[in-house]
């Protein structure tokens, strides 16, 4: 593709027949050339550069989805003149309610609004208009117009355009980003669909079953033998927790234990299969030979994660949390489980049993963390750990060596 700068802006050339021509060739491209690109933003900046080649004065153009994200409202992608990649930012919840939002052309569009259009031109200091057409005067734009586009089920989401023509748009230039309006409605409700499908399977099964999941791993029964460490993770007395404190008081305290437990296992590679009720399942794969290490690693900062919670909860006169983790090492089964019509991606085998059982051990001994000697040699840790025997696990055969973290 030639590059924009190469390409000098002609807008003396509207005949009838020229513009729906400029127009059906970057419509077919859109709908017909673009199937391979995974990505919106990719596509978006291609458009963009397409439509100033074509004689569209876009300058600046946007892209605003809500998501369902469990951190992110919505994103914007931003393209500007000059720009070989997009801009990606993503809008936290609340930002719904400042005054720069309420206030801007985009929540209006949000709200209900066919159409905002700004000759940025005629607007002086003073007017009372939203600092946001300020920043495009000051980046010499002199058109601002944005668009709802409606994607099934009635989502709402917006595609702006900004020119840096003198006079802005003409009436050919607005018709032309008017008929392209749907086809990119089209293109990008598939690519965010593919984007929300991935997000919410990342959300709810984590990122590798997830991935998993979208290659194909949908059958009962499909998987794999995966070598991985298993920590298994419960949190004690909460059901007295749940008895006692109204239910949005249990519901943060356990959003704010699970915090503590989950950022450190994930910061280091770790992969949490399933939250089950107040308890946690989690696999570090052997894939990585650091896989070991780094569960240690994660649950001495979960630790001191929760030490910080519980100083927090102990000041706001909450509870203090406590917990029980097993450790072990071993063959899982990776893969489907489940009826015909709902299935569950989880790890199965002897190696899942034996670190439940000694997250249930850690009631009887009264330590917060067993390992088995299987773990303990593997992750060669013997020297910060200390015995604690031979126990019989339920349900196990022989007895199992167990280890603790040495008292300080």
């Amino acid at each position: 593709m030639q590059s924009v700068s190469d390409v000098p802006l002609s807008f003396n050339d509207q005949s009838e027949g020229v513009w729906p021509s400029r127009r059906r060739k970057i419509i077919d491209w859109l709908v017909t050339e673009t199937r391979d690109e995974r990505f919106i933003d990719n596509i978006f900046v291609q458009m963009c550069q397409r439509l100033r080649n074509e004689g569209v004065p876009v300058a600046r153009a946007s892209l605003h989805f809500r998501t369902l994200h469990p951190q992110w409202l919505g994103a914007r992608i931003l393209w500007r003149t000059g720009l070989a990649e997009a801009k990606i930012d993503t809008f936290g919840y609340g930002v719904e309610k400042t005054p720069q939002f309420r206030n801007s052309p985009v929540n209006e569009i949000f709200s209900g609004a066919i159409e905002v259009r700004k000759n940025l031109e005629a607007m002086r200091d003073g007017d009372g208009h939203h600092q946001f057409y300020d920043e495009l005067i000051r980046d010499g734009l002199t058109e601002y117009i944005a668009w709802p586009m409606e994607h099934t089920l009635g989502k709402r989401h917006i595609a702006t355009f900004a020119s840096d023509r003198p006079g802005g748009f003409s009436d050919e230039h607005i018709a032309f980003l008017q008929d392209l309006l749907p086809a990119l409605t089209l293109v990008t409700e598939i690519r965010l669909k593919n984007i929300l499908a991935r997000t919410l399977l990342e959300t709810y099964v984590g990122p590798h079953a997830s991935g998993q999941i979208l290659a194909g791993a949908t059958t009962r029964g499909s998987g794999a033998t995966v070598g991985a460490a298993i920590l298994i993770c419960d949190l004690r007395d909460f059901t007295t927790i749940s008895d006692q404190w109204p239910r949005d008081d249990v519901i943060e305290l356990l959003n704010g234990y699970f915090d503590a437990m989950s950022e450190p296992i994930e910061k280091h590679g770790g992969e949490i299969l399933k939250f089950m009720g107040d308890g946690m399942l989690a696999i570090f794969p052997l894939t990585d030979p650091m896989a070991c290490r780094n569960l240690l690693t994660a649950i001495k900062e979960a630790g001191a994660a929760v030490a910080a919670l519980n100083e927090e909860n102990a000041r706001e006169g909450r509870e203090v949390l406590r917990y029980g983790i097993g450790v072990h090492v071993g063959d899982v089964m990776y893969g489907n489980i489940g009826s015909r019509r709902r299935l569950d991606f989880t790890v199965i085998g002897p190696a899942v049993n034996v670190a439940s059982r000694l997250e249930s051990l850690t009631k009887e001994i009264k330590r917060p963390v067993l390992f088995s000697r299987a773990f303990v040699e593997m992750a060669s840790c013997k020297e910060g750990m200390e015995s604690l025997g031979a126990f019989p696990l339920r349900g196990l055969g022989e007895p199992v060596d167990v280890f603790a973290f040495k008292r300080s």
